[in-house]
């Protein structure tokens, strides 16, 4: 009977594969590996990469594609300018995103983590591959870390943590245009170094970080410090699509002869055999034991021990699987993307109700997203009664209130802006001029409303603003206008 190998090794899920059993580091040397996935992972992350690097010196029209400048409270999303003021935006959209990381780990898993992380990025197709460039394949990095100091090792490693710290140099460079922009990074690297002491350190700051998480912690921020891997936990049930390890076909696992036939199925001997008839070995599985799974993993997990917190479904097990059953003329796939219940009962995946829930979520958030994306106002006004400020009579039978006006133009063009009152028999008075609000800036002013004083009933009477630009109202604002009570 086919049996879950998590049964045999039950204490795996007890022991970090990052650590010996004294509790100190214990290192890990993943082997290359080849296949179709590995193809098409590197495929992703060449484009990722490419994005990631090119995303701050990429400009639109004269105008940053991304910029995160929180320091000046400044943001760009694929163009279009954000503001403190759409905080509510951000709030809003981060909520949509956890539904939508939600949704995605339930019907996907880990997906993420191999194959767009930036961490997983960074660590596989760029450190590791110069660590193996450096000091050669899985086996000989072994031996040069277990030898005594030599000319031979001093020179491959400073080799390599220096190469290590450039990368990690330039990344902390890239970060930080996105932060600050193009322009002030080039300033900044340009520029005499004394008149930029804290852009400077915060780049060497964020250097010594990068090289600390590639040098050093490796795998251990995937399993440790990342708070999306703990959450695997609780999003992850038996429909999910993980890397998964076929036990129902692979189990017992063991070497094959070269003689035997698939699953163990055995020609019997002529009966007219003088020979006593033996009985049956037990049949194996399609899994030949060769650890290759074990021994590509960049987290030291054996796959064949179920669903763990450390995969991050980079498929590299299932590469080297697959090219192990090609060579033992059995079908691919013993390691594939599936579900556990797809494994254990052979059903393909399905929606499930928590899915359709998740789903039936998202789709209400993007569509509230979308409308308050489409419809955001391209100005932010603020209105506020002077303070220390009642009412003033004026001649003619009027009652006027001073105001102070605040307007954020949130687009990258000036903004001809007009002010219209609700009522015909009220007026606005601006102390300056108030016609036009530079691009991308905030503008202040100071004006009058003035009212008859026969028409206030109320010590506190409404009045609406409209904000017109180009014959549009673009705003309204309301405001409390205060006057002496008529009778």
């Amino acid at each position: 009977m086919h049996t879950d190998i998590a049964s045999s090794s039950s204490n795996f899920r007890n022991v970090l594969p990052t650590a010996d059993a004294s509790g100190g580091r214990r290192w890990l040397y993943p082997r290359s590996v080849t296949g179709k996935f590995t193809r098409w992972r590197t495929l992703v992350a060449i484009v990722l990469l490419v994005a990631l690097f090119a995303g701050p010196f990429v400009w639109v029209d004269g105008h940053p594609l991304f910029l995160f400048n929180v320091l000046e409270r400044r943001f760009v999303f694929f163009g279009v300018p954000f503001w403190p003021q759409d905080f509510y935006l951000v709030a809003f959209g981060l909520v949509t995103f956890i539904v939508f990381i939600s949704l995605f780990t339930v019907v996907y898993g880990r997906v993420w983590c191999g194959w767009a992380c930036p961490q997983t990025i960074f660590m596989e197709i760029i450190f590791r591959k110069i660590e193996t460039w450096i000091e050669g394949d899985t086996n000989a990095r072994k031996r040069l870390d277990a030898s005594p100091w030599t000319t031979e090792k001093a020179v491959k490693k400073s080799l390599k943590h220096g190469v290590f710290f450039l990368i990690s140099f330039l990344i902390s460079n890239t970060f930080l245009a996105y932060i600050i922009g193009r322009d002030q990074w080039l300033l900044l690297i340009t520029d005499d170094p004394t008149k930029h002491i804290a852009g400077l350190t915060s780049m060497l700051v964020f250097t010594g970080v990068f090289y600390l998480v590639f040098a050093r912690l490796r795998e251990i921020v995937c399993t440790t410090i990342c708070p999306y891997g703990r959450l695997q936990g609780v999003l992850l049930d038996k429909n999910s699509l993980v890397v998964a390890y076929d036990f129902v076909r692979g189990e017992p696992r063991g070497k094959k002869e070269r003689s035997a036939t698939h699953q163990g199925d055995h020609v019997a001997e002529p009966l007219r055999s003088s020979q006593p008839i033996s009985a049956p070995a037990t049949p194996k599985g399609d899994c030949i034991d060769c650890k290759l799974c074990v021994h590509v993993c960049p987290m030291g997990i054996d796959i064949r021990n179920g669903t763990q917190l450390e995969c991050i479904n980079c498929t590299l097990c299932m590469d080297a699987c697959d090219d192990v059953m090609t060579k033992v003329s059995r079908p691919t796939g013993l390691i594939r993307m599936d579900s556990q219940r797809g494994i254990e009962e052979g059903k393909p995946f399905r929606f499930t109700g928590r899915i359709m829930a998740y789903s039936a979520a998202l789709a209400i958030l993007l569509g509230i997203l979308g409308f308050m994306l489409i419809y955001r106002s391209p100005v932010d006004v603020t209105v506020l009664r002077a303070p220390g400020q009642l009412f003033q009579r004026e001649s003619g039978g009027y009652v006027s209130n001073l105001y102070l006006i605040e307007i954020v133009n949130k687009t990258y063009q000036p903004m001809p802006v007009q002010f219209r009152l609700n009522r015909a028999d009220a007026t606005i008075r601006f102390v300056q001029p108030l016609s036009t609000i530079s691009a991308g800036e905030l503008t202040k002013g100071t004006f009058f409303i003035s009212l008859p004083e026969k028409a206030i009933h109320e010590n506190s009477t409404v009045l609406q603003i409209d904000v017109v630009s180009n014959g549009k109202t673009i705003d309204q604002i309301e405001t409390k206008f205060l006057g002496p009570v008529n009778n």
